[in-house]
């Protein structure tokens, strides 16, 4: 039987796509570069290990692409060190042990995070939150963000034996808020969302405003559509019994939300 993460899955141009209300009872969001913007901390431990051997610090903007794709995609954007290489499960460790130390510094909630998820709950749609970060890093960072007790499904990448962008964490979450996968929508802001949202059965939606690399072509991954902000996903939502319609303008931070410490 072939993977389904594997799965060959027909090109389209998610951007084009007109927000339209889904029929879907349960959200799933991924957490660094579409819940919440990580990528000042984790740029901060790879800069420290840089220090620690005598280079020189990079800029948050060179490394901010690579976020989502955590130590690999970090090590390799500013270290030039990819799995194969002999020192890589060294670096590997020192990152990581430097971001277990300081992961909510100045990590926040993107700007509109806290007004979508209070409008998704007043839509009485249950949410949660599927990430391939390990559950020693997840668990705190989600209590510092004030997002631990909220969350009806936190999947971690090391709570299933498969991390995107197989499905099975995506499953075992839809499983966790009690919802069947088709009727829940994933948003996050890499291909391996978009591939494990597919082999799920789920819609799923572009993070556009995440951590996109510069040599992806978000448009062309085979989603169902894509948002330029957080409070974009309310047009792809429906409208439960008890909400107003509307968007998050009268609400909308002009920066990230502060975390809590």
């Amino acid at each position: 039987m072939p993977d389904p993460a594997q799965r060959v899955v027909p090109t389209v141009n998610n951007a084009a796509v007109e927000p339209r209300a889904l029929p879907v009872d349960g959200v799933l969001f991924d957490l660094d570069g579409t819940l919440a913007d990580t990528a000042p901390d984790l740029a901060a431990a790879l800069n420290r290990v840089r220090s620690e051997r005598g280079l020189e610090p990079l800029p948050l903007a060179r490394l901010r692409p690579y976020a989502s794709h955590g130590a690999r995609g970090l090590l390799g954007a500013g270290m030039g060190i990819l799995p194969d290489h002999q020192h890589y499960e060294g670096l590997r460790d020192a990152f990581l042990d430097q971001y277990a130390a300081a992961l909510c510094v100045e990590s926040a909630l993107f700007a509109e995070v806290a007004a979508l998820l209070d409008a998704i709950e007043a839509r009485s749609l249950r949410w949660g939150i599927v990430t391939n970060k390990a559950t020693r890093f997840t668990a705190p960072l989600l209590e510092a963000l004030g997002l631990a007790s909220r969350a009806r499904a936190i999947v971690c990448g090391d709570t299933t034996p498969h991390a995107k962008p197989h499905p099975a964490p995506l499953l075992h979450a839809a499983l966790q808020l009690g919802i069947a996968p088709a009727r829940c929508v994933y948003v996050g802001d890499a291909e391996r969302d978009v591939i494990a949202g597919v082999a799920a059965g789920m819609p799923t939606i572009v993070a556009r405003y995440g951590y996109i690399e510069p040599q992806d072509a978000p448009e062309g991954w085979p989603a169902s559509g894509s948002i330029d902000t957080p409070g974009g996903l309310l047009r792809w939502l429906p409208q439960h019994p008890g909400t107003s319609p509307g968007s998050l303008s009268d609400r909308q931070a002009p920066r990230a939300d502060t975390p809590r410490r």
